[in-house]
Parts: C-alpha cells; sequence; structure tokens
C-alpha cells in the first residue's frame, strides 16, 4: 500500500495544515463580530475533526508498516 516514508509525509502535510487552519479559526473568533463568520468557524472545525481522524487512520497504518518491517 504506502511504505513509511510516505506516511510519514503525509502525517507531515497533515498536521501543517492543521496548525493553519487552527490560526484561521484563532483569527476568527478574535473577530469583532465572530457570529458573522460562523459558516468559515464551522467548516474550519469539521476540517480540524477530518484531518484528526486521518492522523489517527496513518497512525494505525504505521504500527502495521513497522510490525511487517520488523519480522
Amino acid at each position: 500500500m504506502y511504505d513509511e516514508a510516505e506516511l510519514l509525509e503525509a502525517k507531515r502535510q497533515i498536521d501543517s495544515t492543521v496548525h493553519k487552519i487552527q490560526e484561521v479559526i484563532k483569527t476568527f473568533e478574535a473577530k469583532e463580530e465572530p457570529d458573522r463568520y460562523k459558516s468559515q468557524l464551522t467548516l474550519a472545525k469539521r476540517r480540524l475533526k477530518a484531518f484528526g481522524i486521518a492522523t489517527q487512520l496513518i497512525d494505525d497504518q504505521l504500527v502495521r508498516v513497522r510490525a511487517e518491517n520488523s519480522y
């Protein structure tokens, strides 16, 4: 499927994107009228959740790949 290096790079890219989304959320929440940005905040928070799921799946796959390589 994917080798360890590919999985680690995918995780690194996701972590970078998550950091950027977290900064966007902080920015919107700090605005004078955060309710005005409710849909953008909702979307950003849903994306964070999706990336969290993706990261967990990558971690699970890394465990499998590393187990296969240890034999």
